[in-house]
């Protein structure tokens, strides 16, 4: 019974040294989703909304996030994909379909994404 005990004991104990690896990078995981706080702005060319006590909302679906704005009149910005930055975030930057500019990690968000005549921007913590 001992023997057994101790044996438990080794492999909880490997178990947990595995499960808690330093090897895991926050982009691997959720931790971006929620909701950060600060100044966000949209226009499309001809109405422009901006206001520096707003937030957005980041929601991941699939391998892509969406990110929903508060303020009214902005829509929301979908099916963002993003890579790995490096500094335990993702970055989104595409210059083809426009200014597609977006870095996310745990603390920050910086959005200036510009496609088909409507720009977002957002300055963002939490």
């Amino acid at each position: 019974m001992k023997n057994l005990l101790r044996v438990l004991g080794i492999f909880s104990l490997i178990f947990i040294a595995a499960a808690c690896s330093k090897d895991d990078d926050p982009a691997d995981n959720d931790l971006f989703v929620g909701t950060y706080d600060g100044s966000v702005s949209y226009t499309d060319g001809d109405d422009e909304i901006s206001s520096d006590d707003s937030s957005v909302t980041v929601v991941k679906a699939g391998n892509n996030y969406n990110f929903k704005f508060n303020k009214s009149g902005i829509p929301t910005l979908k099916g963002v994909e993003f890579e790995e930055d490096g500094d335990h975030g993702v970055i989104n930057v595409d210059f083809e379909d426009g200014v597609q500019f977006i870095t996310i990690n745990q603390s920050k968000l910086r959005i200036l994404y510009s496609k088909d005549g409507e720009t977002w921007t957002a300055n963002a913590e939490r």
